[in-house]
Formats: C-alpha cells, sequence, structure tokens
C-alpha cells in the first residue's frame, strides 16, 4: 500500500490553535484541487473525511494563481521562523513544490479529542471558510515537545481541555473566525499542526486577544516551535 495512504488514514486533530476543529469540510475553499474547485473524490487517493492541502510560499506574487494571499507578515512566536514571502497560496492535496520558498503540507480528519457534547455545539458555531467578508487569515504552524507527545492520550486531552479549556475560551470568538486544524506530524513535516484562519478585518482584534488567551495556558508550555504568517486576500 502506498505509504502517504498509510500516513493519511492514520491522521487526526488534536491540540492545534483556536479550537479544536472537528475537521467537517467547512466550504469549497478548502475541499478541491484549488481554493475554488469542487471537493476531491475517492479517486483522488484520499479517504473519506481527510481533507489534504499544501501551504506554498512564493517569493514573488502570483496574482493569476487560484486562492492566492499576500503575506503582510511573518512572526517567529517560539524557536526558528520561516523565510519571509510575499504570497501564499494553498492547493488542495499533499504535493512538495521545489519552486516554493518553502511548503507546509497537513491533512484536516477526524477529532481525536473533541468529546461528543463539545462536537455539536462546535459544529453548530464554526463558520464556514472562504466567506467573502473574511479577507484576513493566518497560518499558524505549530511544534510540541516530545515531553507532549510522550503522553497518554488521555492526559493531553486533560491538558488541552481539562484544565487549558481551549475549546471553552475559544467558543465565544465563534462564528466570527474560521479555522481548520490540519495533521503534519504524520506527514514528516518540520510542524506538528497547521491551524488556518479566516477572518473580517474588524475582527482581528477579537483574533489577537484568542491568541493571547490560548498561548497564556499551560498546553502552550508544551510547544517548542511556532511562527505566525498574517495574510490578506489578494486583490
Amino acid at each position: 500500500m502506498d505509504r502517504r495512504r498509510v500516513l493519511l488514514g492514520s491522521v487526526g486533530l488534536v491540540g492545534g490553535v483556536g479550537c479544536a476543529s472537528s475537521g467537517t469540510p467547512s466550504s469549497a475553499a478548502h475541499e478541491g484541487k484549488t481554493s475554488a474547485n469542487p471537493a476531491p473524490s475517492a479517486a483522488t487517493g484520499y479517504g473519506a473525511g481527510l481533507f489534504p492541502a499544501t501551504f506554498r510560499a512564493r517569493a514573488a506574487a502570483s496574482p493569476a494563481a487560484q486562492g492566492s494571499w499576500t503575506v503582510e507578515r511573518v512572526v517567529a512566536v517560539r524557536g526558528e521562523t520561516l523565510p519571509t514571502p510575499t504570497s501564499l497560496d494553498i492547493v488542495l492535496e499533499v504535493a512538495a513544490d521545489p519552486a516554493a520558498l518553502w511548503s507546509l503540507s497537513g491533512v484536516a480528519g477526524h477529532a481525536r479529542y473533541v468529546e461528543r457534547a463539545e462536537k455539536a455545539p462546535l459544529d453548530a458555531a464554526s463558520p464556514k471558510l472562504g466567506r467573502p467578508e473574511a479577507s484576513r487569515g493566518a497560518l499558524i504552524p505549530i511544534r510540541k515537545s516530545a515531553a507532549w507527545w510522550s503522553l497518554p492520550q488521555d492526559e493531553r486531552r486533560a491538558i488541552f481541555e481539562g484544565r487549558s479549556k481551549h475549546i471553552e475560551l475559544s467558543m465565544p470568538y465563534l462564528p466570527r473566525i474560521a479555522r481548520r486544524l490540519y495533521q503534519a506530524r504524520d506527514l514528516g513535516q518540520p510542524f506538528d499542526f497547521l491551524t488556518w484562519f479566516e477572518f473580517a478585518p474588524e475582527h482581528e482584534g477579537a483574533f489577537d486577544e484568542l491568541l493571547t488567551t490560548l498561548r497564556a495556558r499551560e498546553e502552550w508550555t508544551f510547544v517548542e516551535r511556532e511562527v505566525e504568517i498574517r495574510v490578506s486576500r489578494t486583490a
């Protein structure tokens, strides 16, 4: 069996930034080969309920590319940064691009740490990606420490929600902020999680507040590398 398909079949959602996303497809913006195309079919080789994406950084702007975002700034929150590109494109497959300044891939899938009582309100409050008014965005790749991954899942859940209240604290910011969490660790990527956010300009302050709140919790003591890439939708 293709190693990539084995890896894709193993991914789920856990411990990224900004609510534990259910992984449920939220709009056509992230469900095709590019941000404007239809959802992938079984012929793409990805299992049901799995949504791959590659974030490709360009050193020169490419306004003709569908789904292109202009990079406003790149900030190293913790650990090593990434080179600052001019634009960011999203391709909805796991595909390395040697022409990119850098590229990061992940797969959104089924929730691991979201319990049944939490899933229904999360799904109801979560907005779609690709809303016309959501012209601001952010990509936040995160890598957690070996200490985090050495913990059994029940202990990670206890830190994630029992003590850090990741979901509870994030809920008030929905539906202003749309997000999708991609697993990258099982694909051999330099980060464990890639979280993509979209929001309207007037909600950028709320997004900043959400990040400050989550980064102050116990869960973030296990983060050893985090980069924040802020973008605006390319006209």
